[in-house]
């Protein structure tokens, strides 16, 4: 029984749904926290200051702001690191495969803000724009795993390589129009430090710790420019070297001429159970060997996803979704639900189709053929999983705390809407297509 329950809990967090049934789960949670009867000590939570004093002076935030601005550069810097390797490696090597799924994303990203902006003009709340841009792609991507063989294996592909795209135009959007008051002299410290980052990387300095601890300055130093702090996560991750420091042929042969040998047991009558030194030494150097093959992107991004995965991302949902659906809640404030939910429901499906259409029949890029435009259409619908980034935009968006709790509300909602909505379509489009060809 014990052994069952193990592999259960052991697949379910290899699989690629997991993160997003999780942070799905917390933010669940913590609507039901916010509106029972330990709301208050759910919201005194994440206001509580965390920090250390000097004399009289402290020096730290309030656990909600180490969240929302430390941990979540965590995220950021996998964000980055994926979109670079993306770039380098993946769906976006190259202007022919990177033009689709980025047209998608630009798309995605203009209908909602052109039908928020729209409706919210000449209003407080019209800062707003960028909420429902965003795609979250752990959500989007879970549903779509949970559907399984419903949906083409391209269809994943075209929405994973659009999501990483929508996070690079979300980072954009943050970094030029949510910026607070701009500081010229710490701007000017965050372009020396982002400058070392690159000479390092153009030096082929292939340890990580340099680039770290630089990226920890770099943070702070943006902190205090006026950018959100965020942004020097992502641009720390296009500094990360992607050559490993050992060659992996030199590296095969050596485990195979040198290494293994010692392992061999000459005597087949007795089982050399205890290794001796020279063994013992060669599984250390195999072990670091092992680290020095690895491409550092690769190795920085594999070592920090579980923990943005499994504790990062449940524990914004967490700090981030639980609105108190009371008396207090203003529906009446400018357009913000109605901006939002349109947002993500409506225009993001119709900006995915629209612009990748026209860009497939003016040249500018083809679809892939397993993919058919019912197929787009319904990938769309998925994309207006907003839910992370647009939560993080919103905390950016508005200083009225009831906007903010409105925004959020509305983020949920047309969310929820969304990923039912997608998987429905997609779930009947199979149906559909199936039953024809039987």
């Amino acid at each position: 029984m014990f052994k069952k329950i193990s592999r259960l809990f052991t697949s379910f967090f290899h699989s690629e749904a997991a993160g997003g049934i999780l942070l799905f789960l917390c933010a669940l949670l913590a609507m039901i926290v916010a509106n029972s009867r330990f709301s208050h000590y759910y919201f005194e939570l994440w206001e509580l200051p965390f920090g250390f004093k000097i004399g009289e002076h402290f020096i730290g935030m309030s656990f909600h702001h180490w969240l929302n601005d430390v941990f979540m550069s965590i995220f950021f810097l996998i964000v980055g690191l994926e979109i670079k390797r993306e770039f380098l490696f993946g769906e976006l090597v190259g202007f022919k495969k990177a033009a689709f799924p980025v047209l998608a994303a630009l798309g995605g990203m203009i209908a909602p803000g052109i039908i928020y902006f729209s409706l919210n003009v000449g209003t407080p709340s019209q800062s707003g724009f960028g909420i429902p841009m965003a795609t979250d792609i752990a959500f989007a991507l879970g549903v779509m795993m949970l559907l399984g063989k419903r949906v083409p294996v391209a269809l994943k592909v075209f929405l994973v390589t659009l999501a990483v795209a929508d996070d690079l135009g979300a980072i954009i959007v943050i970094g030029v129009f949510y910026t607070s008051d701009f500081s010229v002299t710490w701007f000017i410290t965050s372009v020396i430090l982002l400058g070392i980052l690159i000479a390092l990387n153009k030096l082929d300095i292939r340890f990580l710790s340099p680039y770290l601890i630089i990226g920890v300055f770099l943070w702070l130093a943006v902190h205090n420019t006026g950018i959100h702090a965020t942004i020097a996560a992502v641009a720390l991750a296009f500094t990360i070297p992607i050559r490993p420091k050992l060659n992996g042929n030199d590296f095969a042969s050596k485990v195979s001429s040198d290494f293994i040998p010692l392992f061999m047991n000459k005597d087949k009558e007795r089982e050399n159970i205890l290794l001796h030194q020279d063994q013992l030494n060669i599984l250390s150097s195999i072990i670091k060997g092992s680290k020095n093959v690895q491409n550092p992107l690769l190795r920085l991004e594999h070592t920090l996803a579980p923990w943005s995965n499994f504790l990062i991302m449940p524990l914004f949902g967490f700090a981030n979704a639980g609105v108190a659906i009371s008396n207090e809640i203003r529906f009446d404030i400018d357009h913000i639900m109605l901006g939002i939910i349109l947002g993500l429901v409506i225009g993001k499906p119709i900006g995915i189709l629209v612009f990748t259409f026209l860009c497939d029949k003016l040249k500018i890029a083809q679809k892939p053929e397993s993919v058919s435009w019912i197929n787009i259409l319904g990938a769309g619908m998925l994309a207006g999983i907003g839910f992370t980034m647009s939560i993080f935009v919103s905390n950016l968006a508005f200083s009225n705390p009831l906007s903010t709790d409105l925004s959020k509300l509305s983020i949920l909602i047309g969310s929820s809407l969304a990923g039912i909505l997608g998987s429905l379509f997609l779930i009947i489009e199979y149906k559909i297509e199936h039953r024809n060809k039987s």
